[in-house]
């Protein structure tokens, strides 16, 4: 019989999760109807203060990529707790899954899901907004949200690895995503911050996204900023590193 490869290992749990979450439909159905929600109710309160139009596009942008990222990191820290809690995580160790597998096989599976739902909730937005962007700009703010999620899918499964239960799980959402919004720049310019809370921004991933956006709300290009650009991915990286390091069969 012949041993599975690492990818065949991947695969199969990506088509695993995906099969759960696809059969989780209230689970699945909330984090695509909440974000969507989230935003008519910002458009609401954008139009009953007579914000400008731009000023309502540019915030949508942002508050995209920051719903998504919200999410993301919500879904993957649950779900592989769960996993844990279950013991499906135990049972890929006692099969001879590595860590490396498991983690890639749960990002695999949680990008495809991040992908469709970013996806619909920008395409809601746009229409909602009246964005305008063309189908090139329309693309480079999908890639960047897209890399945004990857990052927090990468940290959520970092986070699991200090839970022993979903309810343990619940105030990291808090710790992380609150501070995260207000160390990005999306509320008050980050360089009127005091110096201690301009370093702590430089550890928030939705920093470097609201530069990118930055960029291209100025020239039309989430590439003039290539630095931080290119600190997603890299980060991101580092945070996969790091949780398939520390992932733990139980806590």
């Amino acid at each position: 019989m012949k041993t599975p490869n690492a990818l065949s290992k991947i695969g199969a749990i990506a088509r695993r999760v995906l099969r759960q979450i696809r059969g989780n439909r209230r689970f699945s159905v909330a984090m695509l109807v909440i974000p969507i929600a989230i935003l008519f109710l910002l458009k609401v309160v954008f139009d009953a203060l007579e914000v400008p139009s731009v000023a309502q596009r540019r915030f949508a942008v942002l508050g995209v990529a920051y719903l998504i990222h919200f999410v993301a990191f919500l879904l993957t820290a649950l779900v592989v707790v769960g996993e844990r809690v279950q013991g499906t995580l135990g049972r890929m160790f006692i099969a001879g899954y590595r860590r490396g597998e498991i983690v890639a096989g749960y990002l695999v599976s949680y990008t495809i899901f991040a992908t469709v739902q970013g996806g619909i909730v920008l395409a809601v937005a746009y229409g909602l907004f009246d964005l305008g962007y063309d189908i090139a700009e329309l693309a480079q703010i999908f890639l960047v949200v897209w890399l945004l999620a990857v990052f927090m899918m990468a940290l959520g499964i970092l986070v699991s690895s200090t839970a022993r239960n979903e309810v343990q799980v619940i105030p990291f959402v808090p710790a992380i995503l609150v501070p995260a919004l207000f160390l990005s720049g999306m509320v008050v310019d980050v360089r009127r911050f005091p110096t201690w809370a301009q370093v702590l921004a430089r550890f928030t991933p939705l920093y470097y996204a609201v530069e990118v956006f930055g960029g291209f709300f100025s020239v039309g290009s989430v590439f003039s900023d290539v630095g931080s650009f290119l600190l997603l991915p890299s980060l991101a990286v580092v945070v996969f590193g790091v949780a398939a390091l520390t992932l733990r069969e139980e806590r």
